[in-house]
């Protein structure tokens, strides 16, 4: 029906209720808000998945006077979490549906204006970051060529042994440039289940770790094969998932430790300006001490960690890996959880 192909395309949430404010229809945004299937939430009473008194106070006065009301900025309890949004309730009487809800997230509208903000960032960054890496390594050339030229005019040993560090130490500076200036070519995008990626991580971590490290995969198996390139792909979320572990790792046992790998689909979802119908989210949650506030703003930026040993190059390459698949990461952390979004379309 073309009446349902609309609604299903809105960004809006649309939740149909009959007479005794249960649920008769949601719209793929509605199903998404609410992280329910239309099936699973049929005949449900709205207050079970949406809580708040002034919106149960709306929904019946509109159903008794006959009249539409919005409401801005209104905090709604939805899954156990407070969300701002703006509703409108709009009576009806249509095939058993006696009262329309539309619920527009006003955090989403701001999370929206934090990518563009994010992105602009990591774009001034990233031609910071190439600028100074090609500054950086043309001399280095000239350094290791003058150092191998020394050594073989050198016939002391221990003399020998200075040009051999000088060339170890240009070929690490070299090494750790190009990891500043990220993959130039682009991505090889294949079809290719995300589970396959995810695993694979698991494997190398707990190879890494001798297995001391708890995992717990919430994986949503109808997700379809997105096109990706498999290595890049693998890179990303392994230094995603590393970055966890090495979190735990410097403030409790390994053992203690416990990081989360769930996927799920997203539908209707904004990536830098652009609407994609379908998205694969996969996000990596960690028990470790979390990010600091005066670092949770930079941590996509080159050279910023928080680790004294840290590089600051696993973060800002994962994040231009998921942009050269047009997608996005976030990231949400208080003590004793940070989560990273990896947010990759499904169709380009």
């Amino acid at each position: 029906m073309i009446e349902q192909f609309v609604l299903d395309n809105l960004n809006t949430a649309v939740i149909a209720l009959d007479q005794d404010l249960r649920i008769s229809y949601l719209n793929h945004a509605a199903e998404n808000l609410l992280d329910i299937s239309e099936r699973r939430s049929h005949s449900q009473p709205v207050e079970t998945l949406l809580s708040q008194a002034s919106l149960e106070k709306d929904l019946k006065r509109a159903q008794s006077q006959q009249q539409q009301f919005t409401r801005r900025k209104a905090s709604i309890n939805i899954n156990n979490e407070l969300v701002t949004v703006d509703y409108t309730v709009t009576p009806v009487d249509y095939s058993g549906i006696s009262v329309l809800l539309e619920v527009h997230p006003r955090d989403r509208l701001q999370r929206i204006t934090r990518e563009a903000s994010l992105i602009a960032k990591q774009e001034t960054a990233k031609i910071l970051a190439r600028g100074m890496a090609h500054e950086v390594k043309n001399p280095l050339g000239g350094i290791r060529g003058a150092a191998q030229l020394l050594e073989r005019q050198l016939e002391d040993s221990d003399q020998k042994e200075f040009t051999k560090i000088i060339i170890e130490e240009v070929d690490r500076l070299r090494d750790l440039v190009d990891q500043m200036l990220g993959p130039i070519k682009p991505p090889s995008l294949k079809e290719l289940n995300i589970h396959e990626v995810t695993e694979r991580v698991v494997q190398l971590i707990e190879a890494e770790t001798g297995g001391a490290i708890q995992f717990v995969r919430d994986y949503d198996p109808s997700i379809p094969e997105i096109p990706a390139d498999r290595e890049r792909l693998i890179q990303a979320i392994l230094n995603l998932v590393r970055n966890a572990m090495q979190a735990i790792q410097q403030h409790m046992p390994l053992s203690d430790g416990q990081i989360v790998i769930q996927t799920r689909v997203i539908r209707q979802f904004t990536i830098a300006n652009e609407r994609c119908r379908l998205v694969c989210n996969i996000s990596i949650i960690d028990n470790g001490p979390g990010i600091p506030d005066d670092l949770i703003e930079n941590i996509f930026y080159p050279m910023i960690s928080g680790r004294a040993e840290g590089t600051g190059l696993g973060l800002p390459m994962a994040q231009s890996i998921i942009s050269q698949h047009k997608g996005l990461i976030e990231c949400e952390s208080r003590p004793g959880r940070t989560c990273f979004h990896v947010y990759i379309p499904i169709a380009q």
